[in-house]
């Protein structure tokens, strides 16, 4: 049984997804709502490598670090200090664990999911698992079969658990007073009167969409339109052009939903889930690499109408230009875009996963 002091303490939560956006987002999206609905004190566990040192402490949360323990693949000799490395992470993500009194964990992927699995495990704490892309990661299946419970965003990933969609931050899309679109006009610098092509690779920039950019963004603008471009903090910045606005990341994408008209990406799990619930016509250019998963999380929406689609060996400046002029010249197909959109959004993710997890924490407690 817990103490009359447990129960009556605030709710902690230690959130673990770190490395690219796509693993942090969801995580800070049901910490939002564990934070802001339910009070709860929300500690994130990351790695020093990742892009959750910047993005975690901007949203609110408390970061804390721990060893990043990735499997070296297709390099065997490195194997042998994987349990050596794992052992500590544990130990440290343990530590965190105490130290803000945790009552229940949720990971989703990434370096720093496994040792927070293990470490909950250990503790005895209700634990769960969000695997957010068509086909589940190794430490999510590892998280599953220690006994957390899962979630899946879309069915048939390989890893057990109910089909709930993806948490997107509460608010994203909205904007009743045009105060998001203001500020982002503003900052970047943008005509309200053109409409705003939004291009990004995604958190780590994309190699291939900006040499495409780079060709095509003179005949865009000339078109009538301006770009707004995150080429990425790994990659080096583009040339000047007018109406045309490159950064290396945008930290204010609720800005940048509110001024586009069409958005150029990549179609990782996150992405497709924001613009989507952000009701943004979306070209998407699937990574070429890996499973071939971000063809799969767009797949729906290219074949309803609410997307398109570019294969990455077929981008280039011709192409991108041949897409992008006729569809935003085209305001009836924007609106198609849009309408169908309208069914494919998150929803509740968020605030069902959150309260999930405060029943959880409870019955411990109660324990």
């Amino acid at each position: 049984m817990g103490t009359n002091e447990e129960r009556t303490a605030p709710l902690s939560v230690v959130v673990a997804g770190g490395g690219t956006a796509g693993h942090i987002e969801p995580a800070l999206a049901i910490g939002e709502v564990l934070r802001d609905t339910y009070g709860a004190e929300v500690v994130a566990l990351g790695t020093e490598r990742g892009l959750e040192t910047t993005i975690v402490p901007a949203r609110g949360f408390e970061l804390a670090l721990i060893d990043p323990v990735p499997i070296p693949r297709g390099k065997p000799w490195k194997l042998a200090a994987v349990p050596f490395k794992l052992r500590r992470s544990v130990r440290q993500a343990k530590k965190t664990m105490r130290a803000t009194g945790a009552q229940a964990v949720l990971g989703t992927g990434g370096y720093v999911a496994a040792p927070a699995y293990l470490a909950a495990k250990s503790l005895k704490l209700p634990f769960f698992v969000l695997e957010t892309n068509a086909l589940a990661g190794m430490a999510n299946k590892l998280g599953v079969k220690l006994g957390g419970t899962g979630f899946n965003a879309v069915p048939n990933s390989g890893m057990p658990g109910d089909v709930v969609g993806i948490p997107v931050r509460p608010g994203v899309g909205v904007d009743p007073d045009g105060a998001k679109a203001e500020r982002g006009y503003r900052m970047w610098g943008l005509d309200p009167q053109r409409k705003t092509i939004l291009v990004t690779g995604g958190s780590q920039g994309a190699v291939s969409i900006n040499a495409a950019l780079a060709g095509a963004v003179e005949r865009l603008t000339a078109e009538g339109f301006q770009v707004l471009h995150a080429y990425g903090r790994k990659n080096d910045a583009p040339a000047k052009h007018d109406h045309y606005t490159a950064v290396s990341y945008i930290d204010d994408i609720e800005a940048a939903y509110a001024v586009a008209d069409v958005v150029v990406c990549r179609s990782g799990a996150m992405t497709v889930a924001e613009n989507s619930a952000a009701g943004l016509p979306a070209i998407y250019i699937p990574l070429p690499h890996g499973n071939g998963e971000q063809g799969l999380n767009s797949a729906h929406l290219v074949a309803t109408g609410a997307a398109l689609r570019i294969d990455d060996a077929a981008l280039t400046a011709d192409t991108l230009v041949e897409t992008l002029v006729p569809l935003l010249h085209d305001d009836a197909r924007l609106a198609e875009m849009r309408d169908a959109l309208e069914h494919s959004g998150a929803g509740s993710v968020a605030e069902d996963l959150a309260q999930r997890i405060v029943e959880a924490a409870g019955a411990a407690r109660k324990d």
